[in-house]
Formats: structure tokens, C-alpha cells, sequence
């Protein structure tokens, strides 16, 4: 069937064409559209898509520009906030020195003023013992004497009423004492 239409196209005497090749007609209208169509796309199409490009090359540029000036920002700063931290690291060391020295220096003087506060402890201590030992000689030095009339009275059977003459008899019986207590 194919080749009776084949047969039905050929020229009179002449070959059966090629089927896969197209008439010299279709080749030439194809290429009249396909240069329109070349023409259209190379004016109008390809330099849009140019420019388009060329924008995204330039933006994406851009952001690599910006990205890499934030990365040296970001590496200024980092060595920044480094020298910053060793600044800081070196005066906490002064000051933990600086207070070390002022702890020493602190306890040093609580030390003198504890050593001074003992010292005036003890010294008022000494005075307090001295003025009750005073005291309590007094004290003692009149039970004394009272006893001592007491038990004179006893053995002379009378009363030493007179208080010159009592205090001399004490007096002088205190005074034996002391002598005997010295030696």
C-alpha cells in the first residue's frame, strides 16, 4: 500500500523518491523559520538570559565579597575579644595578687593588734589581781586584828575597849608577821 502511494507520487518515468528524505520545498520553508526563529531568540531571548546571569554572577560575587569582608570582621573581632581576655586574665592575676598581699598585710596587723589587746588583758588582769590581793590583804589585816583583840581580850581577860591601843596591838602583830614571813 505504501509503495502504491509512493508509486502514485513518482514522476513519469523517473525513480521513486527517497521517503526519508523531505522535498526541496519543506527544506527551504524550514530554514526561512528557523533563521526568523534564530533571529528572534538571538535579539530577543539570549540577551535576557545574558542579563540575567550576569545579575545572578554579580549577586552571588557580592555575597562572596560580603562573606569574606564578615570573615575578616569576624576574625578581627575574635582577635579582639582574644586580646581583650588575656587583658583581663592578666589584671584578675594582679588583683588576686594585690588582695593576697593585702590579706597579709591585714592579718599581720589583727596579729599586732591581738598581741596589743592581750597585752593590755593581761596588764589589766595584773592590776586587778594586785587591788584584790590589796583588797583581800586589808580585809585580812582587819579580821586579823579583830581576831587577834578577840582572843587577847581572852587570855587578859578584859576588853580592849580603846581603839588607839587596839589598832597599835594590831598594828604591831601584823608587823610581827610580815617580819617573820620576809626572813
Amino acid at each position: 500500500m505504501i509503495s502504491k502511494i509512493l508509486a502514485a507520487t513518482a514522476p513519469e518515468g523517473g525513480e521513486l523518491p527517497n521517503p526519508l528524505l523531505p522535498a526541496d520545498y519543506d527544506i527551504i520553508w524550514s530554514s526561512v523559520i528557523f533563521v526568523i526563529l534564530l533571529t528572534f531568540f538571538w535579539f530577543k531571548v539570549l540577551p535576557g538570559f545574558k542579563r540575567m546571569l550576569d545579575e545572578r554572577a554579580k549577586a552571588i560575587e557580592g555575597r562572596l565579597a560580603e562573606a569574606e569582608e564578615a570573615q575578616k570582621a569576624a576574625e578581627r573581632r575574635t582577635a579582639t575579644v582574644m586580646a581583650e581576655q588575656e587583658k583581663l586574665r592578666s589584671e584578675a592575676s594582679s588583683i588576686r595578687e594585690e588582695a593576697r598581699s593585702e590579706g597579709a598585710t591585714i592579718l599581720a596587723e589583727l596579729k599586732e593588734q591581738a598581741a596589743k589587746e592581750a597585752e593590755r588583758l593581761v596588764e589589766n588582769g595584773k592590776s586587778s589581781l594586785l587591788a584584790e590581793r590589796d583588797s583581800a590583804s586589808r580585809a585580812l589585816k582587819a579580821e586579823i586584828g579583830a581576831l587577834a583583840l578577840e582572843l587577847a581580850s581572852r587570855i587578859v581577860n578584859e576588853k580592849l575597849q580603846d581603839d588607839k591601843v587596839a589598832n597599835r596591838v594590831v598594828d604591831d602583830f601584823i608587823a610581827e608577821l610580815e617580819g617573820k614571813k620576809v626572813k
